[in-house]
C-alpha cells in the first residue's frame, strides 16, 4: 500500500482495492490498460467511475524510478497470417549493481505478439543463440522465417548453417532501418515493455535474479497484457481465438 491509497469515498472501496492490486502488480501500466484488466477480471463499473477512482488515487501522477531489489531466494513488414510464420529477434543490454554488462537475446512471433524467450548472459555468440532457438522449438516448433538484423551473431556461418539445416529462411533488414524489424523493435523499446518495464525498472543483484524477474513478466505479458494491435487481447488469447477459427 503507498501513499495515494487513501479512498475518498466508502462505497469505491472495492475499485480502490482492485485498482491498487493492479498498479502495484503492473507499474509501468497507464488508465487504458488497468480499465481493460478489470472488464477482463468481470467488473462492470462503468469508464467515467473508475477513472475518478483512479485520479483520486493519483495513479495518474505516479513517479516510476528504477527500484533496487532486495536479495531473495527485408521484406516488407507485414502481419503474418499464422503462427510460426515469422519470429522476430534482437538484442539488448544492461548492467547488474555491481556494473557487470549483460545481453538479453528476445524473440517474439509476429503473429500474436507473443513473447516466445529472453536469454540472458554476459556473453551470447551465434552457438548459444541457436541452443536456445533449438530450445523454444521444441515446444512452439521451428518458424518458416526468421527476421533479424545484420549483426555478426546473425551473418555468421553458425547461425546461417543452422537456419538451412531447419528450412528456414532469414529474413535480413537494411542496415541502419530498425523500423523494418519493427515488431521487436516496439516490444523493446516503443510501446514501454520489457526495456522500460523491466531493464530501467530495476537494479539487478545478478543474472539469476535478472532471468527471475524476467520470466515473471514474460508470463504476464503473454496472458496479461492487452495489446491495441490484437483488439485489446493479450497474445495467447488471440492465439486461443485464432485457433479455434
Amino acid at each position: 500500500m503507498n501513499e495515494y491509497n487513501q479512498p475518498k469515498l466508502q462505497d469505491d472501496s472495492v475499485i480502490v482495492s482492485v485498482l491498487n492490486a493492479i498498479t502495484d502488480r503492473h507499474l509501468r501500466w497507464g488508465f487504458p490498460k488497468c480499465f481493460n484488466r478489470i472488464k477482463k477480471l468481470g467488473y462492470k463499473w462503468n469508464h467515467k467511475r473508475v477513472y475518478r477512482v483512479y485520479c483520486e488515487l493519483k495513479l495518474n501522477l505516479r513517479i516510476k524510478r528504477k527500484q533496487r531489489i532486495p536479495p531473495r531466494s527485408p521484406e516488407r513488414l507485414s502481419a503474418p497470417n499464422k503462427q510460426g510464420e515469422c519470429w522476430s529477434m534482437d538484442f539488448m543490454s544492461d548492467s547488474s549493481r555491481n556494473q557487470r554488462r549483460f545481453r538479453t537475446f528476445n524473440v517474439i512471433d509476429d503473429f500474436n505478439r507473443e513473447a516466445l524467450g529472453i536469454d540472458i548472459a554476459v556473453s551470447l555468440p551465434a552457438g548459444r543463440i541457436t541452443r536456445y532457438l533449438d530450445k523454444l522449438a521444441e515446444y512452439h516448433g521451428y518458424p518458416l522465417k526468421i527476421r533479424v538484423d545484420n549483426g555478426p551473431e546473425f551473418t555468421g556461418k553458425t547461425f546461417i548453417n543452422w537456419a538451412k539445416s531447419h528450412n528456414i529462411t532469414i529474413d535480413y533488414i537494411q542496415p541502419g532501418s530498425p523500423y523494418q524489424n519493427g515488431y521487436i523493435e516496439r516490444f523493446n523499446r516503443t510501446y514501454r515493455t520489457y526495456r522500460t518495464e523491466v531493464l530501467d525498472l530495476y537494479l539487478f543483484n545478478n543474472l539469476a535474479q535478472a532471468r527471475r524477474i524476467t520470466e515473471e513478466w514474460l508470463m504476464i505479458y503473454n496472458t496479461e497484457r492487452p495489446h491495441e494491435a490484437l483488439n485489446n487481447m493479450t497474445p495467447i488469447e488471440y492465439k486461443t481465438l485464432k485457433q479455434a477459427a
